[in-house]
């Protein structure tokens, strides 16, 4: 057999996903012609035919499928490398790409910012925010800041945060609630998912169907209805940490339901060529640190607080820490 044309194979792996050539040409920014061109060229150099032609679509053939399964994790592998060398370029030398969520970037990495700025001047956070799972080799971050848990294939994963439920009003919803019980939150206006409600109030002894008046996508906006008192929310606590230091929220209960579930868990994650890229280590450790630091403010918080509710069963987590 003739030697693999290497050059064809990003070429093959785009038209074996998108199954069109048109269309692999846009995303390859190549013509059309050229694109049929490069998959004629190994398809004569392989010997065999790859593809099946079925009018404007273009579909593996068995041996195709064969040769696309060898060839995602090798491409993959030299965009790993390509990435790392880029990383560790001058050019790329101080700016780390992060990816993370909304909730995350805006309650938690945000307000943090400046220390960042002030410890590491020369080393610039590019921050993109996303609901989905980004690829980050193939979109060209650094690391990633994810919830669940994982495994991510082709990634080195930390764990950052394990943290609990909690129970969040405003202000003035903690002096409305002064003395209530667990039977009596049912019937205020609850926010968030209504599986979650119902494990919560099932600690506190009391089960039935909860209804919540909204339910949200994104934590950060959930947060921000309970701070303008909109209603009672069920949070992870580590997103609450400096509106609860500052007074803004409220724990209305010191039963909190534990991080069990994959949502709870919050991890860092980067391609393993990084770890020991400077900038990327000096990220880690910092995010530790904060995390210690929010850590030690949510513990100061539970020791002094005075929760309005009277609860029926007290939870044997009860103030937890991430």
């Amino acid at each position: 057999m003739s030697r693999l044309p290497l050059n064809t194979l990003p070429t093959f792996r785009v038209v074996a996903r998108l199954g069109n050539l048109r269309a692999a040409a846009q995303e390859l920014h190549l013509t059309h012609s050229a694109v049929s061109q490069q998959i004629k060229l190994l398809e004569e150099q392989v010997g065999f035919e790859l593809f099946e032609r079925r009018g404007r679509r273009i579909v593996l053939n068995a041996a195709g499928a064969s040769l696309q399964r060898a060839v995602e994790p090798a491409l993959d592998r030299l965009d790993e490398g390509l990435r790392a060398a880029a990383a560790a370029s001058q050019g790329e030398a101080q700016r780390i790409r992060l990816t993370l969520l909304p909730s995350f970037a805006q309650r938690w990495l945000l307000p943090r910012m400046p220390r960042w700025r002030e410890r590491y001047p020369d080393i610039h956070l590019e921050l993109h925010t996303s609901q989905q799972v980004v690829d980050l080799v193939r979109e060209g971050f650094h690391v990633g800041l994810r919830q669940g848990r994982g495994p991510w294939r082709g990634l080195q994963a930390e764990q950052l945060v394990d943290s609990p439920l909690v129970v969040l009003g405003s202000p003035a919803a903690a002096r409305r609630l002064k003395g209530c019980c667990v039977e009596e939150l049912a019937e205020e206006a609850l926010l968030g998912r209504p599986e979650l409600w119902e494990r919560w109030f099932a600690l506190g002894g009391w089960r039935g169907a909860v209804s919540p008046v909204a339910t949200f996508n994104d934590a950060g906006l959930l947060l921000q209805a309970v701070e303008q008192d909109i209603g009672i929310g069920l949070a992870r606590e580590v997103l609450a940490a400096d509106a609860l230091r500052e007074g803004r929220l409220l724990r209305l209960s010191p039963t909190a339901l534990p991080g069990d579930s994959a949502y709870a868990l919050y991890w860092c994650v980067f391609p393993p060529e990084l770890a020991n890229w400077p900038p990327l280590q000096a990220f880690r450790a910092w995010l530790g640190e904060e995390l210690e630091l929010s850590r030690q403010s949510l513990a100061d918080t539970a020791r002094v607080a005075d929760y309005p509710m009277t609860a029926s069963v007290h939870f044997a987590h009860d103030n937890p820490t991430f």
